[in-house]
C-alpha cells in the first residue's frame, strides 16, 4: 500500500443530474437510466490535502465549474445541450460531494501514471 499525499473528492450524481441525462435522449418506460445506474459511473478527484472543512469548501467553490463541466462532458460532449447556467446552484443540485482525508493506493504492482485529462480519455473510459 502507498499513502498518497492527497485527499479525495467522490462526486456522485443526484436525481436532478439523472433527469437531465434522461432528457438528452428521451426513452420509453424502463429504458431510462436510474440513479443507481449513473452512480456506478461516479468519479473520484484527487485534491490537495485538506485539514479543515473551511479549506475544503473554499477549494470546491474555487474548482466547482471544472468539476461540473467534466461531469457533464462525460455524458454529453455537445455543450449546447448542457444546462444554460453553469453556476454554484447547479453544481449543488446536480452533484453530491464526499470528502476523504486520506487517499491510499492498494495496487502494489502498477506504478501510478500521470496523464492529462482530455475528451478522448473520457471517451475511451466510456467505451470500456
Amino acid at each position: 500500500m502507498k499513502l498518497l499525499n492527497r485527499s479525495a473528492l467522490s462526486v456522485r450524481p443526484t436525481r436532478h443530474f439523472v433527469d437531465w441525462i434522461n432528457a438528452l435522449e428521451p426513452t420509453v418506460g424502463d429504458d431510462d437510466l436510474t440513479l443507481d445506474d449513473v452512480e456506478r459511473e461516479s468519479t473520484v478527484y484527487l485534491i490537495p490535502e485538506m485539514d479543515t472543512p473551511e479549506a475544503l469548501e473554499a477549494f470546491v467553490r474555487e474548482r466547482y465549474l471544472e468539476i461540473l463541466e467534466t461531469e457533464l462532458r462525460a455524458w454529453e460532449e455537445d455543450e449546447r445541450q448542457w444546462p444554460e447556467a453553469l453556476d454554484w446552484a447547479l453544481f449543488q443540485r446536480f452533484l453530491q460531494v464526499e470528502h476523504s482525508y486520506l487517499a491510499i493506493d492498494l495496487d502494489d504492482e502498477t506504478a501510478l501514471e500521470i496523464s492529462e485529462v482530455d475528451d478522448s480519455l473520457l471517451l475511451e473510459t466510456d467505451q470500456d
